[in-house]
């Protein structure tokens, strides 16, 4: 008798444990969470929908005859639009993991109800830091820049080069606050200063008065802490008032090439910027690049750092769903961060026990109309920021998830 209930509870947990591990409905639900209409439309939109659709393509079912539907939604920067799309998607609608998400107040508002939840965060788009800082979750895991990374790795960057005093043009939210705070502490930690400081709204188009406190503030930098159509907006304007030719140096913390694409080469000459990803560093990234520029709607265009990085959190939660014969964030994402190898599009990639995944980060700066030999050729490296020092230290984020 004992014998008979030892194999009936075994049988039990067995039938248990296979219920645990599946894959919901038959089928894995990507949500792509982004800015469709707005000024993150060129770095995202569609764009992170093809990158989306690209991963699964790639995947293939896994082997395994898996699945895969990607939908999409714009959460129109509205924190309150985004949380009542997340929602929907994880009460409703059978969505397994929501990707992209830029926007730094949409994507801390869905960290936190996704959290403990069954659903997957893949912020690959999202830059605060404290995704992976106060308020990491068990269930997100960061691809591609964040605050931290964003404003130390840039401002060591110049500081190195001779860039001491600086002066912030800040969008006046979370990403461009978070920015400007990290830099700040690296300048002054380093023998830098920061002589002043000028906050403006999102969506700003005239950049005037903030252009000329800090050209008056006479500092060797100045440092746009700010991300899609006002930083266009304000490189644009900087060159009207001849800014860098009168020897400041114009530093973009969050700038993308299809930003420079849509300002204009001979505009953006000179500017200073990083970057996780760059569409024509390698084999890899070209040949990715140009099976993304001939998607359905890219008409030619060559993938931002965020799309690349939809693409490739994408296809490894996928992977992470193939292993393990779950697309419950419990089973998946335990099983992502068992990864440390080579990564396609973003070089040696580690992902921690805090959810962010760390890889090499690269100051550019834009060439010269001249130097530029075909479309989107618009880049010269000048510097190599390695993984183990490109984002914050483990050790230092507070993330409860760290033991």
């Amino acid at each position: 008798m004992k014998h008979l209930k030892w194999t009936l509870a075994l049988a039990a947990s067995l039938v248990a444990g296979a219920a645990s591990a599946e894959i919901s409905d038959n089928v894995v639900r990507i949500g792509v969470l982004n800015d469709i209409s707005g000024i993150f439309q060129d770095t995202n939109g569609m764009g992170s929908v093809e990158a989306a659709r690209m991963a699964a393509e790639d995947f293939n079912g896994g082997a395994k005859g898996i699945k895969v539907e990607i939908v999409y939604a714009d959460h129109q920067n509205k924190a309150d639009v985004g949380n009542a799309i997340a929602r929907k998607w994880l009460d409703v609608e059978g969505v397994d993991a929501i990707v992209d998400v830029p926007n730094s107040a949409v994507g801390l508002s869905i960290n936190t109800l996704l959290r403990d939840s069954r659903m997957t965060f893949l912020a690959s788009s999202t830059a605060s830091s404290d995704l992976t800082g106060k308020a990491c979750s068990p269930n997100t895991i960061q691809w591609v820049n964040d605050t931290w990374a964003t404003g130390n790795t840039t401002a060591a960057a110049m500081v190195s080069r001779g860039g001491k005093d600086w002066y912030f043009l800040t969008v006046d939210f979370a990403l461009g606050k978070g920015i400007e705070s990290e830099a700040q502490k690296y300048i002054e930690g380093h023998g830098g200063k920061v002589i002043g400081s000028s906050k403006h709204p999102l969506g700003t188009s005239d950049f005037a008065s903030f252009l000329l406190q800090a050209q008056s503030s006479k500092a060797q930098v100045i440092g746009l802490a700010n991300a899609g159509g006002d930083t266009i907006n304000a490189v644009k304007q900087a060159a009207e008032f001849g800014i860098q030719q009168n020897g400041q140096k114009l530093v973009a913390f969050l700038l993308f090439i299809n930003d420079v694409h849509g300002m204009g080469i001979k505009v953006a000459q000179g500017l200073q910027l990083m970057e996780a990803f760059y569409w024509d560093m390698n084999d890899d990234t070209r040949a990715f690049a140009k099976r993304f520029a001939a998607r359905p709607g890219m008409n030619g265009k060559m993938p931002s750092g965020n799309q690349a990085g939809v693409y490739a959190s994408t296809l490894a939660y996928l992977n992470a769903v193939a292993a393990t014969g779950s697309d419950n964030a419990k089973d998946a994402v335990p099983e992502m961060k068992k990864f440390k190898g080579k990564d396609r599009l973003f070089g040696d990639t580690t992902i921690r026990q805090d959810g962010r995944v760390v890889h090499p980060m690269y100051l550019f700066e834009v060439k010269k109309p001249e130097e530029s030999k075909y479309p989107y050729d618009y880049y010269k490296l000048v510097s190599t920021i390695p993984a183990d020092q490109a984002f914050r230290p483990l050790a230092e984020g507070g993330c409860e998830l760290v033991k």
